[in-house]
């Protein structure tokens, strides 16, 4: 099969199948700078759905304990993966040496002033900082991003320049959005640093090699078994 026709059978397919948000759908060719982002959840969802990765379907992932709601746009970076380079780095600014990757890929929140009703979408969005969240002893990062050509906070550079009300009303999502309630024996996650655009964008790079590690090339792998079967 030609490289022409091996294109123009990934376009027709693009056509008529759905591609599963995690493995199908490119981060994009401006990542870490610019990114893809696939949406499980928003701001209004009492719910919290996540990924299911063998379909690609949402699924519902559990009720959102007391009012513990996400603040901000909620999901994944597809075609990304926390593994072995995550947790390395992950390590390295910790000093925690028995990190492992949590096996996911990467998480993401994008901010914006839109109000947008619902998840499972894609949406174009620039990292602007992070937290270097571990839970127990995975590495388990969230990417803090704004959504591209947003009006109020697609201006923000850096992290540090949100307005801090923001950036702590996500801290404490994620610090406290595993707890059980009634459960005295403490959170199992803590953020051990709020880090900047530069580290965001490495930790971006490293899961997306660490994607490569695990997985290959998908659309390579796929072409190569279709020539096979020829």
């Amino acid at each position: 099969m030609s490289l022409e026709s091996s294109d123009r059978l990934w376009k027709l397919l693009g056509l008529l199948l759905k591609s599963h948000p995690w493995h199908g759908v490119p981060i994009g060719d401006l990542a870490p700078l610019v990114a893809t982002a696939y949406i499980e959840i928003v701001p209004s969802d009492t719910v919290k759905y996540e990924l299911d990765k063998e379909t690609g379907f949402l699924k519902v992932d559990r009720p959102q304990r007391y009012s513990n709601v996400c603040p901000a746009l909620y999901g994944f970076l597809p075609q990304t993966f926390c593994g072995e380079k995550t947790a390395e780095f992950s390590a390295s600014k910790t000093g925690m040496l028995d990190i492992i990757g949590d096996g996911d890929p990467l998480d993401i929140c994008v901010l914006s002033e839109k109000s947008i009703s619902h998840g499972n979408l894609l949406m174009q969005c620039i990292p602007v900082g992070g937290f270097r969240m571990i839970d127990g002893k995975e590495a388990d990062d969230k990417i803090i991003a704004v959504m591209k050509g947003d009006l109020v906070y697609g201006k923000y550079k850096s992290i540090h320049e949100l307005p801090e009300l923001t950036v702590e009303r996500l801290r404490h999502y994620f610090l406290t959005y595993k707890d059980i309630p009634g459960d005295i024996s403490g959170s199992r996650c803590k953020i051990t640093h709020t880090y900047d655009q530069a580290e965001a964008q490495e930790v971006i790079r490293r899961s997306q090699q660490d994607y490569f590690n695990r997985f290959g090339d998908i659309k390579s792998v796929l072409t190569s078994l279709l020539r096979f079967e020829e």
